[in-house]
């Protein structure tokens, strides 16, 4: 029996519901999963209609839930509250239709946390706020992207989204273990032949022997040392600058990053168009596109939808009826 995804079309004054319908337009051609969209029916018919999509959203295949009763203005500007608590409400919907096993895996358009917190509610992200709703806190992100030649990277982050300032002191050996540990399950599940983790330092040259940083030698190599003992080919702390040109070369199948940016700045070089956020560790399969509402071309039927295809595509390959 075909699998079932649910998809919260995410903050409707952004690209989120653009991406999702033209996304499910290019894949219900070629199988016959079941999808629900978690959202305002009235909205998407008129959004499938306005940007030429041409979705039969009265296939069999297709539901449409909103578990809000009020319905979605079509004129709300850009960040509106209006748009951000409702994409909050259907996400919590999403992961409570994955956790009752109404859904195999769940897929998200993008939602915008500076939209969701002014509008007063507490909110880092969506990997926290799925975590949160899982009862699970050993998660992480994982980036995944593949330049024109086929050639991918991967990239676990042992901290998400945190200040700068505050890397240091939030990164712990626990999430560094955890991001590794993390990503050789994610290569067993994507049935890659090996499963070689490159670990990054968080100091320029990997701290250069204690001379530019210590958390190589006090977190990050103990960690490494700690995943190596339960066989794990795991390698580092290395420095980040070569670590990515060496995992991109294919010397690495998974890199882990200690930061958001350090991970996610190389990914998005080589695969923007085609990236994919796979949140690790729940306790069903989530992913979404790599980029974020784009409010700047939001309503003017020109976003790409192929970060959001291969979103779908990646849910597909590891979700389990």
């Amino acid at each position: 029996m075909p699998g079932c995804i649910a998809i919260t079309i995410g903050d409707v004054t952004g690209i989120g519901p653009e991406v999702t319908l033209k996304a499910l337009a290019a894949e219900m051609s070629s199988d016959e999963c079941r999808y629900v969209l978690l959202g305002d029916k009235e909205l998407l018919h008129h959004l499938n209609s306005q940007f030429g999509i041409h979705l039969s959203l009265d296939d069999p295949r297709i539901s449409i839930v909103n578990p809000r009763p009020a319905p979605i203005p079509s004129d709300l500007q850009a960040g509106a509250s209006q748009a951000a608590v409702a994409a909050l409400a259907w996400l919590r919907a999403g992961a409570e239709s994955c956790l009752s096993h109404d859904a195999n895996a769940l897929v998200t358009a993008p939602v915008n946390k500076e939209a969701i917190m002014r509008a007063g509610e507490k909110f880092v992200g969506q990997t926290e706020f799925l975590s949160e709703i899982a009862h699970t806190q050993r998660t992480s992100m994982m980036l995944l992207g593949s330049d024109d030649l086929g050639r991918w990277l991967r990239v676990a982050l042992a901290t998400t989204h945190v200040p700068i300032k505050d890397v240091a002191a939030q990164l712990t050996q626990e999430k560094v273990e955890r991001a590794i540990a993390l990503s050789v399950r994610a290569c067993q599940d994507l049935d890659l032949r090996r499963a070689r983790i490159g670990v990054c330092g968080l100091n320029p040259h990997a701290g250069e022997g204690g001379q530019l940083g210590t958390e190589e030698l006090s977190i990050i190599a103990p960690a490494v040392r700690a995943a190596q003992k339960q066989d794990f080919d795991v390698h580092g702390p290395l420095a980040a600058d070569t670590l990515f040109y060496r995992a991109w070369r294919g010397e690495y199948d998974a890199v882990v990053a200690m930061y958001h940016d350090q991970g996610l700045v190389p990914l998005k070089m080589i695969g923007f168009e085609r990236g994919v956020n796979w949140t690790l560790g729940l306790p069903f399969t989530r992913t979404s596109p790599d980029h974020g509402t784009a409010y700047d071309i939001a309503g003017k039927g020109i976003a790409d939808p192929n970060s959001m295809i291969a979103a779908f595509r990646l849910a597909k390959v590891l979700m389990r009826p």
